[in-house]
Parts: structure tokens; sequence; C-alpha cells
């Protein structure tokens, strides 16, 4: 609960998931065995947000007591028209009455008194005492029971009783502020913004407003009049009735149109007693209900659900209401669905499985004995009827508030069915009410200046009314497209001073989240009714006009169709942005300089473009084709086994897309791995297999030539310092323009680096570079390619993968940080994200993907927790136990975390090391945690006002040193084309050459670089200076790698001259002698007591000298450049 709520102690997640099929009351009486750890969590959790009454309400009850006495000693007087009592009343008060719209006329014959009221009693949460501390508003509810005599027979007819209500709340406004007007500040606000109902709030004075940002607001009491019990017939006020009459033709059709809000809402206000009794009732009955009510408060408030209707008008009261309605029916003969001795989670889990199989969003429900006749209370609202009271308990709801809601309560079932790690931290703890972070597209819609065609006479208001065509517009449209449409209207004002009118909203724009279903939201064609189903395409004619068209298939059938390939090249964001902004120019005449999408700035950031999914189609065509070549060579001495693509492009998660053609040839090769059968041919000597492979290259590299006119191949060694790793590498060239990486795998290799790793005859050292090697093997050879696989598949499971994982890379290469994390370790990030991505559903857009990947990174505590990404959920309770077991283990024999940082483990790689041997460091990761923290927070406070392209800039004031490159030089380096005309000065080189075959063939450009120029200068500069300076870099992509970042290591502090001096050192400012500015060893020995410091100019000099003409400048932070 971010902000709002306690931060929790750490608990032991050993014992298994939660159990809710057990009867026991509490979790105490189950024992430490028989309690799961989310049991645990939540009863931690409530001690922590259970409220201290006396501290919260101080002297409450006395105000209650005197508030009580005051108003029942109000001075009553006889019925008076209402024109000249409200006129007489407001000059004498100067209080406004808060008349609802339509206000009263001057001449209107109704005539207005004020009695002694029947009853005052105090309700709510604040009797049941199911507060919490991160409620944003503490109140007191103190409900006023008007007196029958008030009421005539036909008082619920036109406003007339609401007209009476308003009256009568400020007249007890009037005489509280006479009373109390010194202490107290009284203002009016509407009952859970339903405009009918005023209500009267009374605060302390000089205590912080609810609307203040700077600390939580005080305690208030808030004063309801409401109506007796059985005051207004029940008949007349059922969902098909109509108790507003319009005009004058008060018997015409239109003005007969049904108001069941307006019918429920003056029902409603005499259940108040009513349904004090029941809750009582189910908190006497359940032991465990009020804190089933506090799990349930603290659920809705973490999804931005609360009663007022702005807020989906289901909040703590509805969530009671239904549970103590679920602890006597709701079951299938009548029966109890809910156990009264349920535990509290047992009873929040059963009331979320409710709400889920219920499917209040299409079905009819009804709780009690002897149900009325259905059609009598079916309306439009989602229909929760409580049939001992007469009243649909979600008559505040709207279609798409109840549908957030189910989908919500499916979301956070599947949370608790998951794994036991990852059932309490998404229901209870993390904000799930962030738009950004939760729908795939967001449009403000501006409101129509004029009102025509929404004039309903239930009065819910003209929003309600423009929000539920939108919805039905939108949700028609969109068809399966789209799996869920939510709306928000715009924020009014809660409260306003007694002596105002009240206020209007200051925003005139609705915000429209859709979340899409990514594979059908990109169809560009979409097919309707069959011609022959006359009706059925009338209706769908009429509802998109001139679109619609015919569609004939190959078969000779005709259907009606809806054209929008013309948007494809956009996506589905294109498609369905074009989809709303027809059809509600059409429908609802909403222009299209009325509709704002949001996020589009993600589009700046980097392209993400449906072509990019054929490109990375085409590549993978050119490895099968490969893959076939490689294979149908018949000179090779073994038989390939195996051909396994271990790059990013071919996975579909490479940073920029793999685009060839003939002409623009693909800069960097993808990497392959071949694997041979097993054969004793092989030389049992690590050195020699090196060799061995060397040849197998070579021979690969003749074989196709000759094989293939269209490939040339060139044979690189690798950037290695000792005979017994891996040498070689041959690059395959199709006359297309891909390029291919061959690397081979040999098992002997394997076996020989096991078996020296565990050989206690040879020295330590010797073992240590053996583990280093054998862990290098593993991951090329082994982890790269079933990471491939993985990876592949998911990425064609959910198409937001790949596109995510892209810009979480952009991420990390914008802020500097790609250098220091292989890209597997960042897409298995982004792939935990859709494997576990509660509170929510899996991600169906890119941004989504995203955002909740930095979600991921900004809570993941590194230092105490492994990252388990289990795709299959392959890895047993045991498996996992070992895992942290393990981690545990390196931290014990490495505390200060020098070697292993991060611990991310799979199926394939339980070590959980495999993906961070080679770093990051611990200064590194824990740059990137306040850097996912900053993003959230970003997100979290700004909304839809964040420009998505700030999460992607950096700050170079973080570095000690910024070493500015030269791009001209680099693209020099890079560029094949400058090379190929290189290789035409020389007669021998010619741009046809003889192959192997006899044949003219076409010369290829020179062989592609080993990587980027800016990657190899930043491996350079790191092994030379990796004692005195860590660097930073963007990886070798984009414009961000024009800065090198670095940061001098505050460890090396002045030191006595020793031999192997970690970096080049001066004597220290004071000292005597003096300092060289070569190595480790260099100087000529210092006397006693003189100290050496790190020699920053000769580095900084050396640094330059290294980069030669691809290095500007160096410059220095406080200097200049």
């Amino acid at each position: 609960m971010e902000s709002n709520t306690p931060k929790r102690r750490k608990l032991d997640h050993t014992n298994g998931g939660p159990s809710f099929e057990s009867t026991n009351p509490s979790a105490s009486s189950m024992g430490s065995s028989g309690a799961s750890a989310f049991v645990l969590e939540t009863e931690e959790l409530l001690r922590e947000v259970k409220l201290d009454y006396n501290k919260a309400f101080p002297g409450v009850d006395e105000t209650l007591r005197q508030f009580k006495d005051s108003i029942e000693s109000l001075e009553p007087h006889e019925p008076l028209l209402i024109g000249d009592v409200s006129a007489d009343f407001e000059k004498a008060n100067r209080i406004i009455i808060p008349y609802p719209d339509p206000k009263p006329a001057q001449n209107s014959p109704y005539k207005l008194s004020f009695e002694r009221p029947a009853q005052v009693n105090v309700v709510g949460s604040y009797t049941l005492k199911t507060m919490v501390k991160s409620q944003t508003d503490l109140a007191v509810d103190m409900i006023v029971v008007m007196p029958t005599s008030l009421f005539q027979e036909k008082d619920y007819l036109n406003m007339r009783y609401f007209y009476k209500r308003a009256y009568y709340l400020a007249y007890i406004a009037a005489g509280l502020r006479k009373a109390y007007g010194s202490a107290m500040e009284f203002s009016f606000d509407h009952l859970h913004d339903n405009t009918l109902l005023p209500i009267l709030i009374a605060r302390p004075k000089g205590a912080p407003n609810k609307e203040s940002s700077s600390q939580k607001a005080a305690h208030a009491i808030r004063i309801i009049p409401n109506a007796p019990e059985g005051c207004f017939p029940a008949t007349k006020l059922t969902a098909v009735s109509n108790a507003v009459r319009q005009g004058k033709a008060e018997d015409s059709k239109t003005a007969r149109r049904p108001t069941p809000f307006y019918n429920t809402t003056l029902k409603a206000e005499s259940q108040f007693s009513a349904y004090l009794r029941l809750l009582h009732k189910a908190s006497n009955a359940c032991a465990a209900f009020k804190d089933a009510c506090i799990l349930g408060r603290i659920w809705l408030q973490q999804r931005g659900f609360g009663g007022r209707i702005r807020d989906g008008g289901f909040g703590h009261f509805e969530w009671a209401i239904l549970m103590a309605l679920l602890l006597q029916g709701g079951g299938r003969k009548g029966e109890a669905v809910l156990s009264p001795s349920l535990h509290s989670t047992q009873l929040f889990k059963a009331t979320l499985q409710f709400l889920v199989s219920a499917n209040l969003q299409k079905k009819l429900t009804v709780i009690g004995k002897d149900p009325p006749e259905l059609e009598t209370v079916r309306q439009p609202t989602p229909i929760l009827y409580d049939v001992a009271r007469g009243l649909n308990v979600l008559f505040k709801m709207t279609p798409w508030s109840i549908a957030m809601l189910t989908e919500q309560a499916k979301w956070s079932l599947s949370a608790m069915n998951s794994s036991p790690l990852d059932q309490f931290e998404p229901t209870f703890i993390i904000k799930a009410d962030q738009p950004l972070q939760i729908f795939d597209l967001l449009a403000r819609i501006h409101l129509p200046t004029s009102k025509e065609g929404f004039d309903s006479p239930d009065r819910r208001g003209f929003l309600w009314d423009f929000s539920e065509k939108l919805y039905q517009t939108l949700r028609r449209a969109l068809g399966e497209r789209v799996q869920l449409v939510q709306i928000e209207g715009p924020k009014t004002k809660a409260s306003w001073p007694i002596s105002a009118t009240s206020p209007k909203a200051k925003q005139n724009t609705v915000l429209v989240g859709i979340i899409v279903d990514p594979v059908k939201a990109s169809q560009g064609r979409e097919y309707g009714p069959s011609y022959e189903q006359k009706k059925e395409c009338e209706k769908f004619r009429e509802f998109w006009g001139e679109k619609a068209d015919l569609w004939q298939f190959p078969d000779g059938n005709i259907v009606e169709s809806l054209d929008w390939t013309s948007f494809s090249y956009l996506g589905f964001s294109g498609i369905c942005e074009a989809i709303i902004g027809y059809i509600l120019k059409l429908r609802l005449q909403v222009a299209d300089a009325d509709i704002e999408f949001c996020g589009r700035e993600a589009t700046n950031i980097m392209t993400l473009a449906p072509s990019d999914k054929l490109a990375f189609d085409g590549a993978r065509q050119a490895f099968e084709i490969l893959e076939r070549d490689i294979r149908d060579l018949e000179d090779l001495p073994l038989h390939v086994k195996h051909v396994a693509p271990i790059d990013a492009g071919l996975r579909r998660t490479s940073l920029h897309v793999p685009d060839f053609n003939v002409r623009k040839p693909l800069m960097h090769p993808m990497e392959v791995v071949v694997s041979f059968e097993v054969s004793g041919k092989w030389p049992e000597n690590l050195a020699a297999i090196q060799r061995a492979k060397i040849a197998f290259l070579l021979k690969i590299g003749s074989s196709l030539e000759e094989a293939k006119d269209e490939i040339q191949t060139h044979l690189g060694l690798e950037d290695a310092n000792r005979d017994d790793v891996n040498l070689a590498f041959l690059d395959i060239v199709y006359e297309n323009g891909v390029a291919f990486r061959l690397r081979v795998h040999s098992d002997l290799e394997e076996a020989l680096l096991d078996r020296l790793t565990k050989d206690q005859t040879v020295e330590r050292h010797v073992r240590t570079d053996a583990a280093d090697l054998f862990a290098m093997y593993k991951r090329m050879y082994t982890n790269m390619p079933l990471h491939n696989q993985t990876i592949s598949t998911f990425c064609t499971r959910f198409p937001a993968l790949s596109p995510s994982i892209r810009l979480t890379k952009r991420w990390f290469d914008a802020h500097k940080l790609s250098c220091h994390f292989n890209e597997e370790l960042i897409e298995l990030f982004t792939l935990q994200a859709f494997l576990k991505p509660y509170p929510w559903q899996t991600p169906t857009s890119a941004t989504t993907g995203f955002l909740r990947t930095l979600l991921l990174l900004s809570r993941w505590d590194w230092r105490d927790e492994a990252l388990v990404v289990d795709p299959a959920d392959a890895l047993s309770t045991s498996q996992r136990l070992e895992i942290g077991t393990r981690l545990e283990a390196w931290r014990k024999i490495d505390p200060g975390m020098h070697r292993t940082v991060l611990f991310v483990a799979t199926p394939h790689d339980v070590s959980g090391v495999a993906y961070t041997q080679r770093g990051p460091a611990r200064v590194v990761a824990t740059r990137m945690t306040s850097l996912a923290r900053s993003a959230c927070k970003a997100v979290r406070e700004r909304g839809l006002e964040l420009d998505a392209r700030s999460l992607f800039q950096t700050s170079l004031g973080d570095y000690d040193i910024l070493i500015h490159l030269s791009p001209k030089a680099l693209r020099g380096v890079s560029s094949s084309s400058s090379s190929a005309h290189e290789l035409q000065r020389y007669k021998n080189l010619d741009l046809h050459t003889s192959g192997s075959n006899g044949k003219k063939k076409a010369a290829a450009a020179a062989p592609p670089p080993l990587e980027p120029p800016a990657r190899t200068l930043l491996k350079r500069l790191a092994a030379v200076f990796a004692s005195p300076l860590l660097f930073f870099h963007g990886g070798g992509h984009g414009e961000d790698d024009a800065v090198i970042g670095a940061l001098w290591n505050p460890l090396l502090h002045d030191r006595a001259f020793t031999v192997n001096m970690p970096c080049s050192l001066k004597t220290a400012e004071g000292g005597r002698g003096g300092g060289g500015s070569g190595g480790g060893s260099g100087g000529s020995g210092g006397g006693n007591g003189e100290l050496f410091e790190v020699n920053r100019n000769a580095i900084l000099a050396e640094i330059a000298r290294i980069g030669g003409d691809a290095v500007v400048r160096v410059e220095v932070k406080g200097e200049g450049a």
C-alpha cells in the first residue's frame, strides 16, 4: 500500500500456500505448522492497520452527544411555501439550501417544515470498528431520521422528498453553526457523489482539509438526514416505475420512462438502520467478520474502489453488506455461501470468488427468500438484490465499474492460487489503480457542450448518461478487439462551504481506458453478419454508416465488413484509435479534436511497428535456410546434431530489428552454435580441441562456398589471451545481406572442464580458472540455446513480450547500464513481469509490459531475495528452497557482495549465477533499483501527465568523468561500405573473384566487425582501468553511446608504496619524492611514511591515448572540457 500503509516485516515463506478449506476461526488455533504464510502475513497486516480510535477520534463521542442534543432541541415550525421559506431562510442565515437540480420553482405549491427528528443515531464503520490507518478520510456517520409527519403520500414523486430533505439539512446546519460555529467548520457534500443526497460535514477548526496533500485530514462528522422505514410504498418504487414526471403530458410515453436510480436512492434512504442491524448481527455471528471487512477495505482501496460513484460505487459498505448477505444466503437453494466459522482470509477469498462466479455485469443476482418478479427489479446497472430490504445494493455501480471490479477479483484470485510467495503483496500491498500500468490505450474525451439526447429523467446526471452511451458505443464498436473498457469521470471538489452553491466540475473530459486483446486488436478487416441475414445487416449498417461495405469470399459467401487495413502499419493502437475516432464522430458527434489519446510519446522513444514482426520472421527464415544448408553438407567428418540460434535477433528481442537486403547487409551477424554427434575422434586436450574447432569451421566454410554460390565465409579470431578457450568463429554471409556467426560446440570440452574443476590434485588457481571457463562454456553452449528457445516460445505466446523486452533494453541503454547486464538477464526481468503479472493480468502492450518490469525491479530486494524465473512451473518446492539456501550461503561467504550481487535462477540453471557471473557490481545494481523506483514514482505521481520520454532521460551529473566519443569516427570504423571501397583498390581483390568451383561470384563486403567499436573501446578501458574506475555505457546502440560515464573507486584512498599497486599513483599532496605515471610496479619506491594517491591526470591522459580519434574530449566533474 505504497505511501499510506505501514511497512511490514518480512516473514518466512516456507510453509506453502493458504488453505481456505480450514474451518478454524483463527490462524492461532491452527498452530504454526497449519497457518500458511499468507494467513500469517494478513494477521500481521491487520495488527498494523487497525485504528486506535481514542487517538484518531479524540473527544468525538462527547461531540456526537452534543450534536444529538442540539439537533433534537431545534425549534420546529409549521409548513410554509417552499419559495417563501427558502428565500427567508437563506437571507436570515446566509446558508444556501443545497437543493438538487433541478431547483424547485419559486411558485411551487410544495410546503416545507421542520420537526424534531424521530431518531438520531451513529452508523457506519465507526460503530463496526472496521476503519484502517491508511484511510484518507476518517469520518463518523450520524443519521438523523426525519419524522413521518413531514411527508405526504406522494412525496416520492418529482423530487419532493429530496427538496424537503435538503431544507431539513440546511435547518440543522444553521442550528449547529449557531451553537458550535466557533469550534467547528461546517460544509456541504454529496453522499457518495449522489447529487440527490447532500449531507453536512463538521470538522474541528484549524484541522487540515480532506483535499490537503501535505498531511492527513482530521476526523469529520457527517450528518445524514434520511427517511423513516416504510415511509413510501415499495410498489411505487420498483426498477420499472417512473417517479419523475416531466412536462405537462405526464401520461405520455416519454414521461413514463423508468427511473430506477431515483427510485433506489429513495428506497435506500429508509434502510440505514436496517443495514446497521444486519451488520451487527453478522459481526456477532461470525468472529472473523470484522477482520474480513478490513481486508476487503484494504483490497478495494488499493484498487481505487470506494463508495463514491466516481470511485466505482463499491466501497467498504457494499463489501460488508455483501458478506453479511452471503452469511445468510446466496447459494443455489438459498443456503449460505459463507460459513461463520471461516477465518478472515477464507471469508475474503470466498467473497472474491463470489464476485467472479456471480458474473454480476451480465446476470441478475437475488439473495433472500420469496424474491419478487425479476422484471420489477431489472435495470441497466448491475443488480445484487437484497430481498429482505427490497434494495439493489449495487445501484451506484455502472457497467464499466462492475466489469473492472470483476476483473480485479479474478486477477487477485489468480495471484492467490499461484505460488505461495506471490499471494500477499499483489493482493494487499501493491497499489493497483495506476492507469498507465493497467490500460493499453488511454483517451480523454471532451464532454459535449450540448446536453441534447442525454436528458434522462432518472436524475443520474449528464455525466453518467453521456458515459453510459459512450461505453455502449465503444463496447459495440471495438467488440472482440478489447477485453475491458473503463470510464473515469472528472474529479469534482468534494465539499463546499454552506454559504455557497455546490461547485461544478472544472474538468470537462472523461478518461477512457482500454485493455486490448493483442491477437484480435490488430485485425485489419472485420466481418459482420451474412448478406442473407437482412435484419442483422440493417442494424450493422445503421450503426456503422458509410464505413460498412460488402465482402465476398472466394467461395461466393457475401458478408458485411469493415476495412481498417489502411491503419495496420500503426499496429493495434492505430486501428483502435481510428475506430474510436470514427464511431464517436458518427454516433455521439464527438469531433476528432475532442479526442486526446495519451501515451503517444512512447513511439518517439523507439520504433515498435508491426513490420518488426516481419523482419524477425525473415531472420528466422534465413536461419532455417542456414540450418538446412549446413545439414545438407555431406563431406563433414561428423554428422551435425544441432544448429541452435543464440542471438537476440533470432528470438525477437534485439534492440534493432535484423533488417537486411542486398544493398544493406546485416551489420552485426546473428550468432549460431553448431554441435556434432558424439565421437571419440576429438582430442582429449582443451587447447587441441580449440584447434580442431578451427578445422571444422574452415571445412564448413569451404563446403558452404562450394555448395552455394550466394554464400561467402570469413574465419575470424576471438579476442582470446589463452589457447584453451574458443579461438575462432565463422562468419557466413549470404548474397541477400543476412549474416551469421557460427561457433562449434564440443561435448568433450564440457567433460574435460568439469573434470578439471573437481580435480583436487591440481593447484587451486588452475581449478579456479577451469571453473570460470566451465561457466563461460555452460552459458554459451547450454544456457543460451535453452534461453533462446524459452524466449522465442513466450514471444509467440505473448505478443507484447517482444516489444516490451526491446523497450526495457532501451531503458537500460538510455541510463548507461546495459554494459553491465547481459541481454539475457534483461529478457528474464521482462519475462518475469509477464509470468507473474499480479496484481494484474498478463500485459497486452509494450508500454504496460515495460512499466510493470520497472515495477518489478523497483520492488525486488535482491540483497535477500532470489529472482526465480520458472516459465513452465518446473521447479519443485524443494528446488526453490535450495535456491534460497544457496543465496543465503553466497551472502555468508561474500557479505560485501563483491562477486555475486543479483541471484537469478531458472529451471535450466538453479545455481543462480549463470546470468550474473560477470556483473553487475553492487553499485550498478543499486543504481538500477533507484532509477526503477524513480520511474515508478513518476508514473504514480504524474499519471497521464507523464511524458514517457522523461523515463529515458538520464542525468550525466552523477558521473565523475564523461568521455565524449566521436560518432563520425565510430561510424567510420563500422562502415562496411568504406571497407568494400578499400578492397576495390587492389587488383587481386576485384569485385568478382573465382570461387572454389571455378565460377565467378560477387565479392562480399569486408567481414563484419566483431562487435560495435564503442563496445570494444569500453571493454579495453574496463580491462585496463578496472581498479580505479567503473564505466557506464549504453552498450553500443543509439545516440546515447556518444558518452561514456565513469566513477572513481572511493576505496582507492592514499596508501604507502607496495608492489603490485592497483593503478597509476603519484606522491600524495604534502608527501616526499616523486610518483610515476606508470602501472602497478612503477616508481622508485618511497621512504618511510610517504603516501601515494591515484594519479588521475595520468589515467585520463591514458584514456585519451587509447581512444585516439574516437575520443573527442574527456570531461571531469567540476571542471571544464
